[in-house]
């Protein structure tokens, strides 16, 4: 019930903002969205979707591989196009990294740790994202860093708060790993996976590398976007509004992506002194750049299908076919030269 109440809300709170944005700036921005785009712009977007598929899926290679898990570059890019594909058109966001976590779990034999591997490689790219979002946000002039500036108390001591409440829990957590129970074979785990699968030697460059390469083809790709729109803003100016509008899109309150990333864009303009309802079309210009390049993943799903569909043909067609009886050929018989020379001598002692 619980469950079926949260996903509920996360629908219900991407389409409340959607609402929200329709009723403040009317449906001109997202028809807009669909004007702008031509057929440049959509090549352009699918390239670098391109690049940024691969290079995540052979992320979730190393974090799988680290895991002791059997995972191909190749099979990982099918998986990762069909995710895509099902984020984008199914409301929440996650329910293709589920899938993907499920299927590859059960051709390995081990669900659960195929689900901590796509949990392990989603939560890399958020921390690449999240340090360099920081990092742009409070260095680099934007509407964030002047409201950080305007409410810098509070902030210090909602950040010193929070570093008091992570200290505490990793005392806690460090406590738990030395038990005997369910939980503290759990952290264990958990720890000893995040070693081999995201700190090991082998495998962290590789992933800072795969990371750092998908945060800046998301960038790009708004950078399209936002030229497209009409923006002449300098990237300097919309780094800090495209990575905020990134961040926003890592809230589970969405439907396929949309929402949190087009009310975040919108106000982020606006308070930047452009055009709420020029950000409000950049972010549905990205939305449907990022549809686009989801779309191989609907082919993965469709060929599958096929697949599947002619192998239980196949499987009906052997299974309903007659068995032919085996057919046993005689073997000749062989007569013992002594039973055909016996009437010979016969016939020469009589005479005949």
């Amino acid at each position: 019930m619980n469950r079926s109440i949260w996903a509920w809300a996360r629908v219900l709170g991407g389409m409340g903002i959607l609402a929200v944005l329709l009723w403040r700036l009317g449906t001109g921005a997202f028809v807009d969205g669909l004007r702008v785009i031509n057929g440049p712009t959509l090549v352009a977007a699918f390239a670098i979707g391109v690049a940024t598929t691969v290079f995540s899926a052979w992320r979730w290679c190393l974090v799988a591989r680290g895991l002791g898990m059997k995972l191909t570059l190749r099979g990982a890019i099918a998986d990762y196009y069909k995710a895509l594909f099902i984020n984008a058109a199914l409301p929440g966001g996650v329910l293709g990294d589920i899938d993907r976590a499920v299927q590859h779990g059960r051709e390995e034999g081990d669900v659960g740790k195929s689900v901590r591997a796509v949990v392990l490689e989603r939560t890399a790219g958020q921390v690449v994202l999240v340090s360099v979002g920081v990092t742009v946000l409070l260095t680099v002039p934007s509407p964030v860093l002047t409201h950080l500036e305007a409410h810098a108390r509070g902030i210090a001591v909602a950040a010193a708060t929070t570093a008091g409440l992570a200290a505490v829990l990793f005392f806690a957590f460090s406590r738990l790993r030395r038990g005997a129970s369910r939980w503290a074979n759990a952290a264990r785990t958990g720890v000893a996976e995040v070693r081999s699968g995201l700190l090991a030697r082998r495998n962290w460059p590789g992933i800072v590398l795969a990371s750092t390469v998908v945060l800046a083809g998301h960038l790009a790709t708004f950078v399209v976007a936002a030229r497209a729109a009409g923006s002449n803003a300098s990237l300097l100016r919309l780094a800090p509004l495209m990575l905020l509008a990134l961040l926003a899109m890592t809230l589970p309150v969405n439907i396929g992506g949309w929402g949190p990333r087009e009310g975040v864009t919108a106000w982020a303009f606006g308070a930047a002194g452009l055009s709420a309802t020029q950000g409000l079309t950049i972010a549905v210009v990205y939305g449907l750049f990022a549809f686009v390049a989801a779309l191989p993943g609907l082919v993965v799903i469709i060929a599958r299908a096929l697949a599947g569909a002619r192998a239980r043909a196949a499987a009906r067609v052997a299974a309903a076919a007659p068995v032919a009886e085996p057919i046993t050929l005689a073997l000749p018989v062989v007569v013992p030269p002594q039973r055909i020379m016996l009437p010979v001598r016969e016939l020469v002692v009589s005479g005949a």
